[in-house]
């Protein structure tokens, strides 16, 4: 939709322009950036962007999208993703 280039205020305002109810992002400021009152859209606040740990989670993200009144804020506090970690020493191919 082009909209990668949006800043937060313009991104709701087009998301609501385009029949939009419902935002969901990662960017945990947006809460303290944006003010939803008067606002038909409702912003679902994930803790991660990780897909791998937002995927197990989708029921919660769906129950949350279903449940959420235009206007307001919901955060979903997801598992912090499991972190790769390199073999110790690395190794090396001579």
């Amino acid at each position: 939709m082009g909209w990668h280039q949006l800043a937060n205020g313009h991104l709701i305002a087009a998301a609501e322009d385009g029949g939009f109810d419902v935002l969901i992002t990662a960017d945990q400021s947006i809460r303290y950036q944006q003010n939803l009152a008067g606002r038909r859209l409702a912003l679902i606040v994930l803790t991660t962007n990780h897909w791998d740990t937002i995927r197990p989670n989708v029921a919660e993200v769906v129950a949350a999208v279903e449940a959420i009144q235009p206007g307001s804020y919901v955060t979903i506090t997801l598992p912090k993703p499991v972190r790769a970690r390199r073999p110790y020493p690395p190794q090396l191919d001579c």
